[in-house]
């Protein structure tokens, strides 16, 4: 149970950063970020990615993750009863360039899964009928993931255990976040 642990607190900036993105959709900011990465493509006539994956959403995510692993080094690091929890050295500026690098990995990892659901006719923002529904739903929750990993295979070992841990606790946490979310008028959907 102490490794569940861990891994949600190495995993929870990623929660600032999916925070920061909604916050600057609510009230704007960044707005001379909110261009589409695809810059309106189309490939067979479909969007590439759509008009969803903005420059502002990586971003905020980036900027957003950056401050969480920031705030553990710098603040949260600095109470014994914490450190337990750090899966690698939370000194010096390592944390945050790991930060700022898994949320921008988090969020170009968004963008396989929107360019497999363009090819499907999948609108942005909406779910596909059938059974595909349920999996393109798990994806949309836990897609960042990836990329995540990715980065952080770099300072810590990945084990099976410890990538079924980050799915329990981002899928779980996602669906909170993507309520509050919604119920503050920072998504249109509330998943």
């Amino acid at each position: 149970m102490q490794e569940f642990w861990q891994i949600s607190y190495l995993f929870a900036p990623l929660l600032l950063g999916l925070t920061a993105h909604g916050v600057c959709i609510r009230f704007g900011w960044l707005r001379f970020l909110y261009k589409a990465v695809d810059g309106g493509a189309l490939m067979g006539g479909k969007p590439v990615f759509g008009a969803n994956k903005t420059y502002r959403g990586i971003a905020a995510m980036s900027l957003g993750t950056g401050l969480g692993f920031a705030l553990q080094a710098l603040w949260l690091h600095n109470y014994e009863s914490v450190r337990w929890l750090e899966l690698f050295e939370y000194t010096a500026a390592k944390p945050i360039i790991i930060g700022l690098l898994v949320g921008l990995a988090a969020a170009l990892s968004e963008l396989p899964n929107s360019f497999i659901k363009r090819r499907l006719d999948i609108a942005p923002g909406s779910t596909a009928d059938g059974p595909v529904n349920l999996l393109f739903y798990i994806l949309d929750q836990v897609d960042f993931l990836v990329g995540a990993w990715i980065v952080l295979s770099f300072v810590i070992d990945i084990t099976t255990w410890r990538v079924l841990y980050s799915f329990i606790f981002l899928f779980v946490t996602h669906q909170v976040i993507s309520f509050l979310g919604y119920l503050l008028g920072m998504r249109k959907t509330a998943r």
